[in-house]
C-alpha cells in the first residue's frame, strides 16, 4: 500500500520499491522478534512490493510467510521479489482483499498488516480485524504498523499533513483513532497488549486472540 519507484531494470520482471521499507523494516524486526511463535505461519495482508515478506522471511527462517494482496501489480512484485531472494520460506502470494467476507486461506499462526489501515477505507480495516479474528488461534498475534491519531497524544504535524494529503486523494483513507481501531479488534475477540512508538512518527500495534 505504499508509493511503488519501479527499477529502470525491474520494470519489466514487475519488481517494485517502497522507500518507506528500507526506513523501517529492521525497526519491525525488533519489535516481531519478541512477538512471533517460534513456528508456524504467518500471514501478511497487504504485502505491497513484497519486500517487507522477503525480509522478515531472512530474519525469521523458522517462520512460513504467506503475503498476500487485492493488487495484481503489487502480485507480480511479491512474486519477483521472492524469485530473487530464493526464499524457501516464502509462498506463492494470496489474491487477498482485507474487506472481502471470505478469505483464500484457514489459518495462520500470526497476521501482519504494514501500512495499510490509512490507505484503504474504514471497511478494509473491519475486514482484517474480523478475518484476524476467525484465523488466530488463542494467543495468536495481530500485529498493525503505521500512523494513528491518538487521545490524549499531540499529532506530529508530519502526520496532520499526510492525512490531509490521504483524503484528498481519497475521502475513504486517512489516519484512524487508535482508540476506534482497538474497539473494533475488541468486537473479534482480540485484545491490544502493546504498543511502540516507532521511528517518523508511527506506532506498532500487538493485538492478541483473547477469547472466541
Amino acid at each position: 500500500m505504499s508509493a511503488w519507484v519501479p527499477g529502470e531494470a525491474d520494470a519489466v520482471a514487475g519488481k517494485r520499491h517502497a522507500p518507506a521499507t528500507l526506513r523501517n523494516r529492521d525497526a519491525i524486526v525488533a519489535v516481531l522478534k519478541d512477538a512471533l511463535p517460534s513456528s508456524g505461519l504467518v500471514l501478511e495482508v497487504a504485502s505491497g512490493s513484497g519486500e517487507h515478506a522477503v525480509h522478515f522471511a531472512a530474519a525469521f527462517p523458522s517462520l512460513q510467510w504467506q503475503p498476500s494482496d487485492p493488487d495484481p501489480a503489487a502480485l507480480a512484485s511479491i512474486a519477483a521479489w521472492t524469485q530473487e531472494a530464493r526464499s524457501p520460506n516464502v509462498r506463492a502470494p494470496l489474491h487477498l482483499d482485507a474487506a472481502a467476507p471470505a478469505w483464500p486461506i484457514d489459518r495462520a499462526d500470526a497476521i501482519l498488516c504494514i501500512n495499510m489501515v490509512h490507505i484503504s477505507p474504514w471497511d478494509a480495516t473491519l475486514g482484517l480485524l474480523g478475518g484476524a479474528g476467525a484465523l488466530l488461534p488463542a494467543g495468536g498475534l495481530l500485529y498493525l504498523y503505521g500512523p494513528y491519531l491518538r487521545e490524549g497524544v499531540e499529532t506530529a504535524p508530519s502526520n496532520l499533513a499526510f492525512d490531509e494529503s490521504l483524503r484528498s486523494r481519497d475521502a475513504r483513507w486517512g489516519l484512524r483513532r487508535m482508540e476506534d481501531v482497538v474497539a473494533a479488534a475488541d468486537v473479534q475477540g482480540l485484545t491490544l497488549q502493546g504498543l511502540v512508538e516507532m521511528p517518523a512518527n508511527n506506532l506498532s500495534l500487538l493485538f492478541r486472540k483473547t477469547r472466541p
